[in-house]
């Protein structure tokens, strides 16, 4: 068995984290249940591109009681836990990831588990995806799936320019992953990674979040629950509209620029801030990066425009401009909840990686009825998930009497 990781001698600490998240995500354990009985992916080989953290550790275990062989790499090159990958590589899972790794390992350990000729594509970020349509164009993969916005983004481009290979499903799109996992994780984890690189107080700080997705809606909601005045940055009307009616000041960017404290941005987007906008943020400005590439920070004009850089906390960078002006980067502009925190809860992942394990399973059943496009999880399984997740939080579903469901099905009633 090949692996690439830190420490082998850490996986005693891995397999503590990795069980403390299993106890929070009761809806997996039960999939992994039905998994064990049924082996729904018996001689499926996985190949997976992901964050290397505890809750990805128990989706790859709950594929492998279904019957798969799996390989994983690195999604981010600072998502990894180290203590995690050691664990997985002793129980015998080939993973290949380290944190801080370069960007040349990054790729080459993306081609090692390419190597293990997976039949499905686990992405997140669609950079494995994009390996198989550049570079190894001949890899037959029966299809994939992709976790998160940015790598959605990417794949219905591929879709538009007739040159996807395969079916994937857009688990990010799905209810149970996009409206909990984007607006409650990344809402929660985000500011957590900036918490624990600063130590800032956000209560009376002006927060900036450049985009009102569902993941700057949630960064944005629980801002202002912390005591932030809010702002925020859209290009679209009905999301900026959104905004504004959840009591956020909404303005353009370089208006932001002048009076943010912390800036997030959360837009799948390249350089949202930049420039023009560091020359206008106030000394002591944060920048934070939520959305899956660094590349929404323009780090390289920063760096041009600075005359020193140090970093002053684990995960804090300071660039000092011409002027004395600082600004503060957090986790080097990359994931910011994962960077510099843990990621999100496992108690949402939970979700999140239930659609994932399920969308598995759907592929392989309808394999020979799919088509290279993107596809959303049938609403049935994503349903199931949320009932399952439901009954786990203590809850019921309410039902419909006879005479209710005759009504809704009916357009004869009248006022």
């Amino acid at each position: 068995m090949d692996y690439d990781i830190l420490d082998t001698s850490l996986a005693d600490g891995g397999d503590l984290r990795i069980e403390w998240a299993a106890s929070r995500m009761p809806v997996l354990e039960a999939i992994k249940e039905r998994f064990i009985k049924e082996q729904p992916l018996a001689g499926v080989r996985i190949g997976a591109c992901m964050h290397v953290t505890t809750e990805t550790a128990n989706l790859m275990l709950t594929l492998i009681a279904g019957g798969a062989e799996v390989a994983l790499c690195a999604s981010n090159p600072l998502s990894t836990q180290d203590d995690v990958a050691a664990a997985l590589a002793r129980a015998e899972i080939p993973t290949y990831a380290v944190r801080g790794e370069d960007s040349d390992k990054f790729y080459e350990h993306i081609n090692a588990v390419l190597d293990t000729n997976p039949h499905l594509v686990f992405d997140d970020g669609a950079d494995m995806t994009t390996v198989l349509h550049k570079e190894r164009t001949d890899q037959a993969v029966v299809g994939g799936m992709e976790e998160t916005t940015t790598g959605v983004i990417r794949l219905k481009a591929m879709e538009a320019d007739d040159v996807l290979r395969y079916p994937i499903v857009a688990v990010n799109d799905s209810a149970t992953k996009h409206l909990f996992d984007n607006r409650h994780g990344t809402g929660q984890s985000s500011l957590d990674g900036i918490l624990r690189a600063s130590n800032i107080l956000f209560a009376g700080k002006r927060v900036v979040v450049a985009g009102f997705g569902d993941c700057g809606w949630g960064i944005a909601t629980r801002a202002k629950g912390l005591g932030s005045d809010v702002i925020v940055t859209e290009i679209d009307p009905v999301r900026a509209v959104a905004a504004t009616m959840e009591g956020h000041r909404v303005m353009t960017g370089l208006e932001a620029a002048e009076l943010g404290e912390v800036f997030i941005t959360a837009t799948g987007n390249i350089h949202v801030f930049r420039a023009e906008h560091f020359a206008r943020m106030p000394d002591g400005a944060i920048i934070a990066n939520a959305g899956h590439f660094d590349v929404e920070l323009d780090l390289i004009a920063l760096d041009e425009m600075s005359v020193s850089r140090r970093v002053i906390r684990d995960n804090l960078e300071e660039f000092v401009l011409e002027d004395g002006r600082r600004i503060l980067v957090v986790a080097e502009g990359r994931l910011v909840n994962l960077g510099a925190a843990e990621g999100h809860p496992a108690d949402v992942m939970d979700m999140s990686f239930a659609d994932q394990a399920l969308a598995a399973e759907w592929i392989i059943q309808n394999q020979d009825e799919l088509q290279a496009k993107v596809y959303v999880l049938p609403e049935e399984l994503d349903e199931e998930v949320a009932r399952l997740k439901l009954e786990a939080m203590s809850g019921s579903l309410e039902q419909l009497t006879a005479a209710q469901e005759h009504y809704l099905a009916s357009w004869e009633h009248g006022t």
